[in-house]
């Protein structure tokens, strides 16, 4: 099993994720766009979502260069909204990734959307696809299920919990 499928199970999981979130309540997406200026509405954002999830499953599924890249675009698309936000100064309690946790734009943010691109430009070389990967060598697709599942909790903190935490540190100072 190629050293990438954990990695890149983890990037796709969580892109397939944040777009079922953002279908189910499209609220905090809307907010976060239109405080940006873009006046998009729920229909909009449904629309974004459900791709998000579709490509997040075909990305496991399916696999593909081309599949690949379009999910490491979409991170640099993400990290591209971020930055936006940071440099308006907008006041965005969420971008509706993660549900209606408040997760305002943070700089880590960036730095995480640009390491999960770089994951997956580089699952877009490999030439295997991931749940094939995973079924093929079943006690080694148990272990990396398991460790992505955790890697996907750890990931959801470190968008959510790690700016809160950096920002009650700096508060206090």
């Amino acid at each position: 099993m190629p050293a990438i499928t954990g990695p890149a199970l983890v990037v796709a999981a969580l892109l397939a994720l944040a777009g079922a979130q953002k279908l189910l309540d499209p609220t905090m997406t809307v907010g976060a766009l239109r405080a940006l200026g873009l006046p998009l509405g729920p229909l909009a954002v449904r629309a974004g979502a459900a791709a998000e999830l579709v490509l997040g499953v075909a990305a496991i599924a399916v696999g593909g260069r081309v599949t690949w890249w379009l999910v490491a675009v979409s991170y640099l698309g993400l990290a591209g909204f971020v930055i936006a936000a940071l440099r308006k100064g907008t006041m965005i309690g969420s971008c509706g990734c993660f549900g209606r946790d408040e997760t305002p734009p943070h700089p880590s943010h960036v730095a995480l959307n640009v390491v999960l691109a770089t994951v997956a430009a580089a699952a877009s070389a490999s030439s295997g696809v991931v749940l094939d990967e995973l079924v093929d060598h079943p006690g080694q697709g148990a272990v990396v299920a398991i460790i992505s599942a955790a890697s996907l909790y750890l990931l959801y903190a470190a968008y959510v919990d790690l700016p809160r935490a950096l920002t009650a540190g700096r508060a206090t100072r």
